[in-house]
């Protein structure tokens, strides 16, 4: 018991586990799975109320405290800096349009170049491709051969995830398959629409002509004429981003929290 009570501090206490609400939940969820082998009914109390219940509270904090200080900037201000910003990694007539993973096969990497070099033949764009793995030197070496490369901007593994999010357009998560999607549930808590395959567990979170786009695996042709239809002018754009975020909402902590905690006194009544 006591070694367990220690991996959940570590838990608790790493950054990694932090990034957002669900990724809280998430972890607490996994965690819950294992410790109930080993505590029986008693783990209701040290999963939820102990990881899940204190890693919110810490993360509603930091979020709070990140709302006032940003209204305490002038509006104006707001406005120059985002423009200033953007242009680091677009023009401004350009949309931005990212990829976040660890760049494993599963991830269809090489569909996603496909699918922007789709996009590029119709709208001015640039593709934001974050985080590093197997796929990505294979990536690298098909944006050369598309001519695209230039307009492909490979970041690697970065801390500033919700900074280039802000900026982004539309997310692409063509995945062969995704447990539940949570890059993609991120993206749209920034207000960014996600164009994704149609497996696994995408569909519970992405709502067709929403909050974005689904897509069949490997559609690259079906996915670049939707990004295109989203991306095609600022009404429609608005129109899904603002959707995005909507959805996103429904996986805010006050609604989930519960869920998870109904769940696990579920399992516990039927284990007993």
């Amino acid at each position: 018991i006591n070694s367990m009570k220690t991996l959940l501090n570590i838990l608790g206490n790493n950054s990694k586990t932090k990034g957002t609400k669900l990724g809280l939940l998430a972890t607490a969820a996994t965690t819950g799975v294992t410790v109930a082998r080993f505590l029986g009914k008693r783990s209701i109390h040290g999963i939820v109320g102990g990881v899940a219940v204190s890693l919110a509270a810490d993360y509603i904090k930091k979020k709070y405290d990140k709302k006032l200080e940003a209204k305490s900037n002038h509006q104006n201000t707001d406005v120059i800096e985002h423009k200033c910003r953007r242009n680091l990694f677009a023009n401004e007539n350009e949309r931005v349009v990212t990829h976040i993973s660890n760049f494993r096969k599963v991830k269809r990497i090489q569909d996603i170049i496909k699918i922007f070099y789709g996009i590029q033949k119709q709208i001015p764009a640039k593709l934001m491709m974050i985080g590093d793995g197997p796929e990505k030197a294979d990536a690298e070496r098909l944006a050369q051969e598309l001519g695209i490369f230039d307009k492909i901007i490979f970041f690697g593994n970065s801390h500033e995830v919700d900074s280039i999010l802000k900026y982004s357009d539309l997310f692409l998560l063509p995945s062969e398959t995704e447990s539940f999607g949570l890059a993609a549930l991120e993206a749209m808590a920034c207000k960014v629409p996600v164009l994704s395959s149609n497996a696994g567990g995408l569909p519970e979170l992405n709502i067709d002509d929403f909050s974005g786009y689904l897509c069949d695996v490997g559609d690259v042709e079906g996915m670049a004429k939707k990004a295109i239809t989203i991306l095609s002018n600022e009404k429609t754009l608005n129109y899904f981003k603002e959707n995005a975020f909507t959805r996103a909402k429904d996986f805010d902590l006050k609604k989930i929290l519960p869920e998870y905690i109904a769940y696990y006194e579920a399992i516990i009544k039927g284990v007993q």
